[in-house]
């Protein structure tokens, strides 16, 4: 909203009215009328009531400046002012009217006019209250551990979470049930105290008699001691979506701890630990697998079958020579990607030597042996050459 705008919004609102009180109305009325109004309509009265939460803000919002006799003088001189038809010239300028702000600084003598007015009625100075703002719940982190077949097909799990939430006897007050709360003495109700800094600087700090609440009770809740907070245990259920990777963090939008004033809840992050599987791993979106070879199949040639991670097994052509630690791709076979696609597998085969051989076997590799005596395989290894 533009300066003018918020000047004519503050100018056109009836604070008087808010409180129920006459124009004329003395200190003492008028401060009698808003407890009154602040109690009947507090937030922690009135837990899920939106209506009587907002007439508490205008509420608090009317007795922050009518309640402050410095603060009210000039609110009541701006209404007058806007009243009497300053409302057509808050800007000024060629279009007509009259500039609110020159005739304010007229006023007030050539001081800094309506800007210095309104900082000092709307911004500046001690506030009297002010409106509990709603505030969103803790984020809660937990860990959860799954499967290898559950983390490439997504899974519903359950969870059962412990977090700080509002105490369930006095629903966050702080006070016994059944009884009523009055405005802080302390604070009177702004829910805070303004302390020196050393010089002419001064700093609000939260109010040590109610924390904060701007109301106190005469007796505390015996089951929180007053605090408002307790421990929450629940269950929840959480789906895991498909393809997610170990160490991932997943997020889940209001499901953490509670908002206090009728603030959303927090999120909850899962840290997904998975599980290792017997054959298969992963490497980004693919899945290996290591797949043992007879010399034979290795040398000649041969078409194997190979499992896939929950679908059937598929043919593998191992080519003549195939050397020991050749990678085969298996398109499609992989981790489900975020895009709703999947990776690929990856299958190395790994060449498997005998440790025993009967006579058979034993004849036919010295057969070999001899077939092949006159091409040593480490020849190159002692030829001349830089």
């Amino acid at each position: 909203m533009s300066d003018d705008g918020v000047r004519a919004d503050w100018a056109q609102k009836d604070f008087y009215q808010v409180l129920g009180v006459k124009k004329d109305a003395t200190a003492d009325e008028i401060k009698k009328a808003y407890r009154k109004l602040a109690r009947a309509n507090h937030p922690d009265s009135n837990p899920g009531d939106t209506a009587k939460h907002e007439k508490f803000k205008a509420v608090a919002e009317a007795y922050d400046v009518v309640g402050d006799a410095e603060k009210r003088k000039k609110y009541d001189e701006l209404r007058e002012l806007y009243g009497s038809g300053a409302r057509g010239g808050f800007g000024g300028g060629a279009g007509g009217g009259f500039n609110l702000d020159d005739l304010l600084r007229d006023r007030a003598g050539g001081g800094g006019g309506f800007g210095d007015m309104f900082g000092d009625l709307f911004g500046g100075g001690r506030r009297t209250q002010q409106a509990r703002r709603p505030t969103k719940g803790a984020d809660v982190e937990t860990t959860a551990t799954i499967g290898f077949t559950d983390a490439m097909d997504g899974v519903t799990i359950s969870l059962r979470l412990t977090s700080d939430a509002p105490c369930p006897d006095c629903q966050g007050t702080g006070g016994k049930p059944g009884t009523k709360p009055h405005i802080c003495p302390q604070c009177e109700g702004a829910g805070y105290v303004t302390v020196s800094a050393g010089g002419a600087f001064s700093m609000n700090e939260t109010c040590p008699h109610c924390g904060g609440r701007q109301l106190v009770y005469d007796e505390p809740c015996p089951t929180c001691q007053g605090s408002g907070r307790g421990m929450s245990a629940r269950s929840i259920q959480a789906r895991i979506p498909a393809g997610v990777k170990d160490g991932q963090r997943i997020r889940l939008r209001g499901k953490g701890g509670a908002g206090e004033n009728g603030g959303p809840a927090g999120d909850l992050f899962v840290v997904v630990k998975v599980r290792p599987h017997r054959i298969f791993a992963r490497k980004a979106d693919n899945l290996t697998l290591t797949v043992p070879v007879s010399f034979d199949e290795a040398a000649l040639g041969a078409e194997i079958k190979i499992p896939t991670l929950g679908g059937a097994p598929v043919t593998l052509k191992i080519p003549a020579g195939t050397p020991n630690g050749r990678t085969f791709r298996v398109r499609g076979k992989g981790a489900r990607k975020s895009d709703g696609s999947y990776g690929d597998l990856l299958a190395t085969v790994e060449v498997q030597v005998p440790a025993v051989l009967d006579e058979a076997a034993r004849a036919a590799v010295e057969a070999y042996r001899e077939a092949t005596a006159s091409k040593p395989l480490r020849a190159n290894l002692f030829e001349a050459g830089s």
